[in-house]
């Protein structure tokens, strides 16, 4: 009988996305969704005046904000899934 795969408890960040990751952790709760699921990130809470860029200090915007638009498309394939 095949072995069964190992649940692992967390995930190997590198260095260089970390602030990447933490940044998509916070807007977590900043989804546009329609009647058909998510659609994507309010990016409006990132890039307004006194948004999430400007608290933080974001020096590179438009690096993070490509590496967001990254992780969002990913989490749009697994978070709109339709189980059978």
């Amino acid at each position: 009988m095949p072995e069964k795969p190992k649940k692992e408890d967390g995930c190997v960040v590198w260095e260089e996305n970390w602030e990447t990751v933490l940044m998509f952790l916070r807007m977590q709760t900043q989804w546009n969704v329609s009647m058909s699921g998510f659609v994507g990130l309010k990016y409006e809470v990132l890039l307004s005046a006194g948004g999430l860029f400007d608290i933080y200090n974001v020096e590179n915007r438009r690096e993070m904000l490509e590496d967001l638009k990254i992780m969002e498309a990913a989490a749009l394939t697994e978070l709109n899934k339709k189980e059978s």
